[in-house]
C-alpha cells in the first residue's frame, strides 16, 4: 500500500465524510486536541461479510457496524453520556444479525475489586452492573440479555457466559431466563462453544493449577482434558469439533527460583480428544528465557488453522513471531523471520491465511511503526498488505481482503478497508479534528549504559525560536512501544494527544521507549537489574534527559517529566534521583515503593521455610524505588490517581504524599473518586491532563 494518510482522508467523500480542514490561525486547545476517537474491538463475523467496532469520541462509546461488499458504516447503539461504561467483547451471532456485547467493567486490571464491584467513575448512587447485550446489526434498541462477562455466541444462538466464577447460559432471542448452565469446583473463565454448538469448553482455574474443560449436557459427566499438575490455557476446538488443542505450563510451587533475574517460563502444546479426555503432548519448548510462554500483546494466540495445523506466536529466536506446528508433532516452522515483532493476530475464514500488524517495513521508521502483512499457514513467505508512514493495526478477514484500524501522526484511528490496491475509509468519525495542526514526531536515539541504543520520538514546536523548556514522557507497562503517530491502546492515544497538546504550548517533548519495552526483541525486554530488581532502566530516562540538554533548541536548565504508571514509577525515579537534571514531574499512578507492592502482592514467600532469596529482593526492591531517595528529592510534583485503581494500589501514591510531605517536598495531588487505573471517563483525563499542562507550564516557564 502506497497510498497516503491524506490521500486516504480525501477519499472519505466517497463514503460520506470529508477531509480535515486546514488549521486555523488559533491554537486548537486541550478540549479540542483530546476530542478525537478512538477505535477498538474491531471485529469480523465468521459466515458473512459483516464487522463491528466500538468508537469512543469524547468519552461517549457507541458499537458501529458495516457489511460487504461495500461496507457503508452505521451506528448500531445510541449511547450518548460519558459514564465511563466501557463496550467490550464484541460478538456475532452465527448469521451475523445480532452483535453481542459486555457493557461496564474494567478488563485490564491486576485484581478484581473488593466484592467483584464494576467501576463506578461517574459517581452513581446507582450501583452499576457489568451487563451483556444483544443489539440488531441493522440497528434498534440493545436488549439486556444478562448479568455477566465473556460471552461467547453457539452456532444453535445459545449464549453462554461468565457470572460469579460460573459458567451461565440463555438463548440469544431471551426466551428464557439466564440459568446456571453447570456445576465446577473452580472458578470457571473463558467459555467456547465447539464449531456445531454442542459442546463447551472453558477453563477450571484451581489456584496453582488449571484444567480444560468440557460440558456436552447435564446427562453427562464434565470431561477434563488429560488434567495435570500444570496450568493448562489458550482452548481452541479443531475445525470438526473433536479435539481441542491448549497450551500447559508448570503449576505453581516448587523450590523457590531466583526473583532477582528472569528465569526461563516453559510451555508445551497438548491436543486431546473432546469426548474421552484423553490427551497427548504435541510439542515442548526449550527450557531458555527464548523458550518461554510470550508474555505480550496477543500471548500465545493459539489457533488452530487448516490441515490440522496450529498457528502460535513464540519467542523462540528472541522475536515475537508467527510459527506454524503440526498436531502429528515435530517441530515448529517459523512463518514470519526477521528482527520485529508480530502482534494483533487473526485468520482467514478458510483457515488458511494469517493476517498480523508487526513493526517492519521499507521506511525509515518503521520499527515504531505498525503495518498489515498476512502469510500462509502451509508455505510462501509474508505478504506486505500495507505500508507508508502512515500506522495500521488490528486486522480482521472482511469480502476479499482485510478491514483494520489506521492513522497517522495527525490523523487519529479509523476504521479502513485494505484490498489489496489501496486503503479505503470506512468511517472517520470527527472529520473536522484539527489533525493539520498536529507536528509529526521525528525518529531520534540515543546511547544508554549498558550497550543499549534508545529510540524515541521527538515532539517539537512549531516555528523554532528561542530555546525551549523540555519534558520527557515516559509510557507504562513496561511491555509498551511508543510509536511514530497515534497509539492501539486509548491510554497511549491520551498520552500522545497530551504530548501534542504540550508540544503545542512551546514544549519540546522526547517520548523514550526505555529498555523493557517491547518492539526491539526479547533481549531489550528483560534486561538485567530491571525495576525492583535495580531500575536499570532508569538509565535509559536519565540519558534521555543528557541528550534533550544537548539540542539547539532546549533549555537544559528546564527540563521536566512526566508519566503513568511504570511511567510514574519511573517519574519519581527522576524526581528523587536527579533533581539537579528534572524540575518538575508529573506522577500519574506510579509505584513509589516496590517493596510494599511485592509484599502485598506476593507475601506467600514469607509464609514458607525455603525463602530463596526474598530477604534479599525486599531490600534491593526498596533500594530502587523512589522512597528509598526521599532525601534527594527537591522538585516540585503532581501526583495524580483514581482511588479505585485496579492496577497499582492507591496505597502508593498515599504513602508517598506523607513522606514528601516529611521531607518538605512541595507537592499538589489530584485524586479522583471511583476512577479507575485508565480513567474510564473523557472529563477524568481531561481534567487531569489539563491539571498536568498548568503544572509544568507554572514550574518550567521562565
Amino acid at each position: 500500500m502506497k497510498r497516503s494518510w491524506l490521500a486516504f482522508l480525501g477519499a472519505t467523500a466517497l463514503i460520506g465524510g470529508s477531509a480535515a480542514s486546514p488549521a486555523t490561525a488559533s491554537t486548537p486547545g486541550l478540549a479540542d486536541i483530546l476530542g478525537y476517537s478512538f477505535v477498538g474491538e474491531l471485529t469480523a463475523a465468521e459466515h458473512v461479510d459483516r464487522i463491528a467496532w466500538v468508537e469512543t469520541v469524547r468519552g461517549v462509546r457507541n458499537v458501529w457496524a458495516a457489511a460487504g461488499p461495500d461496507f457503508r458504516p452505521h451506528q448500531v447503539t445510541r449511547y450518548t453520556q460519558d459514564d465511563g461504561q466501557e463496550i467490550t467483547h464484541l460478538r456475532f451471532s452465527r448469521d451475523g444479525g445480532t452483535i453481542v456485547y459486555v457493557l461496564g467493567g474494567s478488563h485490564d486490571a491486576n485484581w478484581p475489586a473488593e466484592g467483584n464491584l464494576a467501576p463506578d467513575p461517574a459517581n452513581s448512587p446507582v450501583q452499576p452492573k457489568v451487563g451483556i447485550w444483544a443489539a440488531p446489526f441493522d440497528g434498534g434498541e440493545p436488549r439486556l440479555l444478562a448479568e455477566g462477562d465473556q460471552p461467547t455466541v453457539s452456532a444453535k444462538g445459545m449464549v453462554a457466559f461468565v457470572k460469579d466464577d460460573q459458567i451461565w447460559s440463555m438463548p440469544l432471542d431471551g426466551s428464557a431466563k439466564p440459568e446456571r448452565l453447570l456445576f465446577d469446583r473452580g472458578k470457571d473463565r473463558t467459555p467456547l462453544w465447539s464449531p456445531d454448538g454442542n459442546r463447551l469448553a472453558f477453563l477450571s482455574g484451581r489456584g496453582d493449577h488449571s484444567f480444560v474443560t468440557v460440558f456436552t449436557d447435564k446427562a453427562h459427566p464434565l470431561v477434563y482434558l488429560a488434567p495435570s499438575t500444570g496450568r493448562d490455557d489458550d482452548p481452541v476446538w479443531s475445525p470438526d469439533g473433536q479435539r481441542i488443542a491448549f497450551s500447559r505450563q508448570p503449576g505453581q510451587g516448587g523450590a523457590p527460583e531466583p526473583l532477582l533475574q528472569f528465569h526461563p517460563q516453559p510451555f508445551s502444546i497438548w491436543t486431546a480428544d473432546a469426548t474421552t479426555g484423553e490427551g497427548r503432548r504435541v510439542w515442548a519448548s526449550p527450557v531458555t528465557l527464548d523458550g518461554s510462554y510470550p508474555q505480550n500483546g496477543d500471548g500465545l494466540g493459539l489457533r488452530w488453522m487448516a490441515d490440522d495445523r496450529l498457528a502460535m506466536i513464540a519467542t523462540l529466536d528472541g522475536w515475537e513471531h508467527l510459527y506454524a506446528l503440526p498436531t502429528a508433532g515435530g517441530a515448529p516452522r517459523l512463518l514470519t523471520p526477521g528482527g520485529f515483532m508480530v502482534e494483533h493476530v487473526s485468520a482467514s475464514r478458510d483457515l488458511r491465511t494469517l493476517y498480523y500488524a508487526a513493526n517492519t517495513g521499507p521506511a525509515k521508521g518503521d520499527d515504531d511503526r505498525r503495518h498489515i502483512f498476512s502469510v500462509g499457514i502451509a508455505e510462501g513467505a509474508p505478504r506486505e498488505l500495507t505500508s507508508g508512514t502512515g500506522l495500521q493495526w488490528s486486522p480482521v478477514a472482511a469480502g476479499r481482503g482485510v478491514a483494520l484500524v489506521a492513522a497517522d501522526a495527525q490523523h487519529p484511528p479509523a476504521v479502513a478497508l485494505a484490498d489489496g490496491k489501496a486503503l479505503r475509509p470506512v468511517h472517520v468519525a470527527v472529520p473536522d479534528y484539527p489533525a493539520r495542526s498536529l507536528v509529526i514526531p521525528k525518529p531520534v536515539s540515543f546511547a544508554a549504559p549498558g550497550g543499549f541504543i534508545i529510540q524515541g520520538q521527538l515532539f517539537e514546536p512549531a516555528g523554532g525560536g528561542a530555546k525551549h523548556p523540555a519534558l520527557i514522557f515516559v509510557h507504562g507497562g513496561p511491555p509498551r512501544q511508543m510509536l511514530l503517530g497515534w497509539h492501539y491502546m486509548d491510554y497511549y492515544s491520551n498520552a500522545y494527544a497530551v504530548n501534542q497538546y504540550l508540544a503545542s504550548r512551546g514544549f519540546v517533548v522526547l517520548s523514550i521507549n526505555y529498555r523493557l519495552g517491547v518492539g526491539y526483541g526479547r533481549a531489550f525486554e528483560q534486561p538485567d537489574h530491571w525495576g525492583p530488581t535495580g531500575g536499570s532502566e532508569y538509565q535509559d530516562v536519565l540519558a534521555g534527559a543528557r541528550w534533550l540538554q544537548a539540542q539547539a533548541g532546549v533549555d537544559p536548565d528546564r527540563i521536566g517529566i512526566w508519566g503513568g504508571s511504570y511511567g510514574g514509577y519511573l517519574t519519581g525515579m527522576a524526581l528523587s534521583r536527579n533533581s539537579d537534571v528534572f524540575k518538575a514531574g508529573v506522577d500519574f499512578h506510579g509505584v513509589h515503593d516496590w517493596s510494599l507492592d511485592i509484599g502485598e502482592e506476593a507475601g506467600h514467600p514469607v509464609e514458607r521455610y525455603e525463602k530463596g532469596d526474598w530477604k534479599q529482593l525486599m531490600k534491593t526492591a526498596f533500594e530502587a524505588s523512589p522512597d528509598a531517595q526521599i532525601a534527594h528529592w527537591r522538585s516540585p510534583v503532581l501526583l495524580i490517581q483514581g482511588d479505585d485503581d485496579r492496577n497499582v494500589r492507591f496505597d502508593q501514591t498515599v504513602d508517598l504524599a506523607r513522606r514528601l510531605t516529611q521531607a518538605g517536598v512541595p507537592f499538589e495531588e489530584m485524586v479522583i473518586p471511583n476512577e479507575i487505573h485508565g480513567f474510564l471517563r473523557y472529563d477524568s483525563w481531561l481534567r487531569a491532563d489539563r491539571a498536568t499542562a498548568l503544572f509544568l507550564e507554572k514550574k518550567l516557564r521562565p
